[in-house]
This record gives C-alpha cells, sequence and structure tokens, in this order.
C-alpha cells in the first residue's frame, strides 16, 4: 500500500504582509447594496446579477455539485431493486442440474406441482439487493470530498458574481466619464467657435492674419473630430456594460456626474485580517484542497478488503401459475469479502493521480493566498495615489483655466500671439479631460479594492 501522503509546510508569511490588527474599515464586508450608493448602478448591478449568462451557468454548474453530494451521501445504504425475471435452461444429462431434476421427478414424495419441466422455465418476482459495508471509511471519505466540491461550486458562484459585480461597476464609472468628458469637449468647441468668430473679426479689421484663422478652424476641426471618437467610445461601452446585464444594445440610464461620495464610507490603509475568510476565490481553494485530500484517503483505502452482502426475497418457481403461491417464496443472503489482487497497478495508479491532484490543490491555495495579498497591497496604493493624482489635477485645471483668461485678455491687448491662446486652450482641453480620467480612475481603484477585499462576502 502507498505511503500516507504528508503535504509541505506552510511557509513563513512575509513581514510586509503582516497583519494589523487595526483591520482596514471593514469596506470588503460590505454588501454591494451598501457599498455603491448610485441607484442607477444599484439598478444595473441587479439586473445584471438576475440575467448575466455567466452567473446562470454557474448556478447551472452548483446544482451539479448539489446532485453528486446527494449520490454520494446516500451511497453507503443498500442498493434494493424491484426485479421481475424471467428465464429458461436445458440442462444436460451429465450436469448436476440434469441429474437431480431428474432423480426428483422419479420420487413419489413430490405432488404434480413439483414435477420439474425439461427445459426448465425460472420465474422471479421480489427485491435483490447489493450492500457494500463500509468497513474502512472508503465511501465515507468520498461524501467528505463531495461535500467540499459542492461547498467550492457555492464559493465559485460567489466569485462570479464578485467580478460581475466589479466589472458592471468599472463600466457604469468609464460610461459617465465619457458622459463628462463629452460635456467638457463640447464646451471647448463653443470657446473655440468664439474664438474663431473673434479673429475673424479681427482679420477683416486687419488685426489679424489669415494664417491665424486657420489655426483657430483647425483647432476647433479637431476637436469637433475628438466628440464623434467620444461618442463611439460610449458606444462599445454601453454595449459591453448591456453584455453583461443579458440585453441586447439599449440606452443605460446613469447618474450625470462622477461623484466620488457615491461609494461608501471611508477606509483607511492596512491589511485586512479576515482576508481569507471574505475572499470567496481563497476558500473555493480551500476547498478544493479538502476535497482532493478526502480522493487521497478514499484511494489509499481502495486496497483494502471490502464486505458485500448480496440479500434478495421473492416469488421463485418453475412455473408461472405458481409464482405468486405463498409457497413460492424464497429469500436467501449471500455475504463475501472481496480484496484487489490482480488491479493493485490500477490502484497504484489512481492513488499517485490523486496525491498529485492533492499536491497541485495545496500549491494553489497557497499561490491564491499570495495573490490576494498581492492585490490589496496593490490596489490600496493604487487608491492613495489617484486621490494624489486628483488633487493635483484639480490644481491643474484651475491654473491653466486662469491661464486662458489671462491669453485672451493680452491677445485682445496686442500683448500675446493668437498661438499663445490656442496653446493655453489645447491645455486646458487636455487637462479637464484628465482630471475626468482622475476621477474615474479613482473611482475605478476603490471598486478594485473592494474586490480584492472580498467583495461583500461573509
Amino acid at each position: 500500500m502507498p505511503k500516507p501522503l504528508v503535504l509541505p509546510d506552510n511557509k513563513a508569511m512575509p513581514d510586509t504582509f503582516a497583519i494589523s490588527s487595526a483591520d482596514t474599515a471593514g469596506i470588503g464586508q460590505l454588501p454591494w447594496q451598501q457599498f455603491f450608493e448610485d441607484a442607477p448602478l444599484r439598478a444595473l448591478i441587479d439586473t445584471a446579477l438576475q440575467y448575466n449568462y455567466a452567473l446562470q451557468s454557474s448556478r447551472e454548474e452548483m446544482k451539479i455539485s448539489e446532485a453528486v453530494l446527494l449520490a454520494a451521501r446516500y451511497a453507503w445504504l443498500p442498493n434494493v431493486n424491484l426485479s421481475a425475471t424471467a428465464g429458461i435452461d436445458k440442462y444436460g444429462k451429465y450436469t448436476l442440474n440434469g441429474v437431480g431434476n431428474f432423480d426428483t421427478n422419479l420420487s413419489t414424495n413430490i405432488s404434480k406441482d413439483q414435477r420439474i419441466p425439461d427445459p426448465t422455465p425460472d420465474f422471479f418476482l421480489g427485491l435483490r439487493s447489493s450492500w457494500e459495508v463500509d468497513l474502512w471509511g472508503k465511501i465515507k471519505a468520498r461524501k467528505r470530498a463531495a461535500l467540499a466540491r459542492y461547498l467550492a461550486s457555492a464559493q465559485g458562484r460567489r466569485l462570479v458574481t464578485t467580478l460581475l459585480v466589479s466589472e458592471v461597476a468599472a463600466h457604469y464609472y468609464t460610461l459617465v466619464a465619457l458622459d463628462n468628458e463629452l460635456a467638457i469637449i463640447k464646451k471647448n468647441i463653443a470657446l473655440q467657435e468664439t474664438a474663431l468668430a473673434t479673429v475673424q473679426i479681427q482679420q477683416s479689421a486687419g488685426r489679424a492674419t489669415l494664417l491665424a484663422v486657420q489655426q483657430f478652424e483647425a483647432q476647433l476641426l479637431d476637436t469637433r473630430s475628438l466628440e464623434h471618437i467620444t461618442r463611439q467610445r460610449q458606444l462599445v461601452v454601453e454595449s459591453q456594460l448591456n453584455f453583461l446585464l443579458g440585453r441586447y444594445p439599449q440606452p443605460v440610464p446613469r447618474s450625470k456626474a462622477l461623484a466620488i461620495d457615491t461609494l461608501a464610507a471611508p477606509w483607511k490603509p492596512g491589511l485586512p485580517g479576515k482576508l481569507l475568510t471574505n475572499r470567496p476565490d481563497i476558500k473555493q481553494a480551500e476547498l478544493e484542497l479538502a476535497a482532493s485530500k478526502a480522493d487521497v484517503q478514499a484511494a489509499r483505502k481502495a486496497f483494502l478488503p471490502s464486505l458485500n452482502i448480496t440479500p434478495y426475497g421473492g416469488f421463485n418457481a418453475f412455473k408461472a401459475g405458481l409464482l405468486l403461491e405463498p409457497a413460492s417464496f424464497a429469500y436467501g443472503v449471500l455475504g463475501g469479502i472481496t480484496a484487489p489482487l490482480f488491479n493493485q497497478k490500477q490502484l497504484q495508479a489512481q492513488y499517485r493521480i490523486n496525491e498529485s491532484g492533492s499536491k497541485i490543490s495545496y500549491y494553489h491555495y497557497q499561490q491564491k493566498i499570495l495573490q490576494a495579498y498581492q492585490e490589496v497591497s496593490v490596489a490600496l496604493g493604487n487608491v492613495q495615489n489617484q486621490q494624489h493624482i486628483y488633487a493635483l489635477r484639480e490644481k491643474e485645471v484651475s491654473v491653466l483655466q486662469s491661464a486662458v483668461s489671462t491669453a485672451n485678455d493680452l491677445f485682445l491687448s496686442g500683448y500675446a500671439s493668437y498661438l499663445e491662446i490656442i496653446t493655453a486652450q489645447k491645455s486646458v482641453l487636455e487637462a479637464e479631460l484628465a482630471l475626468i480620467h482622475a476621477r474615474r480612475d479613482m473611482l475605478a481603484g476603490t471598486v478594485q479594492l473592494y474586490q480584492t477585499l472580498g467583495g461583500g462576502w461573509q
């Protein structure tokens, strides 16, 4: 028999990932209904959770695991079948049955109904059963494996749900950000149209050249093309969001502003102590590890002898007319111990397969833990850096908006060229769009942190 499987010891966690007793402020434990305070977004997430096809597939996979568990749970019970059979045998004259039947028919102690015909029919109506007694816990180990896999499938469904919620939120914020970008572009188009009209008047008065008019017009055309590029990006993102919601393309209701306060309560840095119990992917890997260990135990016990009991009871006769007579009732039981002999190599091969599978599950579990801490660490840093980027972008926009006003005043006074106005307008447009991007990235980063902390599952 192979030696018991021994998994390597857990490696020490690096000091950089030491879990603080002062835990994160619990956003990873908030249900998504509480984490997202934007009503249109909550409605979209609710729709996705009902109609997304990937999530519906995970529900069916969970039902399959539930059926496997149901079969394993009752595998220890006897297998009882209602049996109705009919057959006929022609015994040779030099067989035990042939001689015995011939001798019986010559006996004076039997009635005419007890005479055995030749060929001999055989009718049976009753119950036949077979039962493997779980002496060594092999069936129980398989039951534990099935239970662990059922629970792992539930965690898999939770993982799909968490990823879906985060993906819907990310597309939603991208779509709202594009709305804001489009509003900024339209505002700048209006400003550039005014600037073009002004320089055209100045050209008529001889105070500006044709080159200046052409430069302002080219800038306006470039911004108008940017409007159509943004509209196409809106169409793509809106289509992707509808796909996640399991529906055909249609307008997506949404808020007008990228409000930072549409997310839940504040949080503070620090790796969470409940990360291993909150994240469904870690729980899933842990349960898969438990299932693979149970598989190894079942494979190891397959080398041991098994006790099988096969009872039966019912009506048995060699004449159909006598089948239901009380005297035709018969019963019996056969018990036997069997041990594998010539299939040892096959059992050893199966054991090695399960043993390697258990080790793979262990390494996968350890990898999930490391990945979780890496993702949380990166997400925390991302949110903090995005906050700094957003604050700097706000100051940049304020400065450049003042620069545009200054350039316009200087141009009208003859102290600045038209190129300086064009440069200032282009810079403020780029800065305002970058500010929208920073706000979107800050919201998306917070959602990503929420997902890495468990996404609301407890």
